[in-house]
């Protein structure tokens, strides 16, 4: 049985950090990419950032580049995700994803398979 867990959701000022981590049991991690979502309250779930499985390639959504960095520790089995300078508009569940290849790193969340629970995250102004 596949499951994600993730951990470091919280409240944070505006311009602060928070590191989301998500583990992944059931499944050989080191074979498939990672990827984060979020969904604010009364909008869709969006794409925030994806990691291949050998780390060699990342991508993230506009309105995260620059600020969030997606990392992975295929012997901890984790995903991380590194959020700077926060915003009142970053406020969302996150959700971690395990991708359905090794390579793919694309926003589709159809190309995911497996997904956390999520966590919240809350910026305040």
């Amino acid at each position: 049985q596949v499951q994600l867990v993730e951990f470091g959701g919280g409240l944070v000022q505006a311009g602060g950090s928070l590191r989301l981590s998500c583990v992944v049991s059931g499944r050989t991690f080191r074979t498939y990419a990672m990827g984060w979502f979020r969904q604010a309250p009364g909008k869709e779930r969006e794409f925030v950032a994806a990691i291949s499985a050998s780390s060699s390639g990342t991508h993230y959504a506009d309105s995260v580049k620059g600020r969030f960095t997606i990392s992975r520790d295929n012997a901890k089995k984790t995903v991380y995700l590194q959020m700077n300078t926060l915003k009142p508009e970053d406020t969302a569940v996150y959700y971690c994803a395990t991708g359905s290849l090794g390579y793919y790193t694309g926003s589709a969340a159809a190309e995911y398979d497996y997904w956390g629970q999520g966590t919240q995250v809350t910026v305040s102004s």
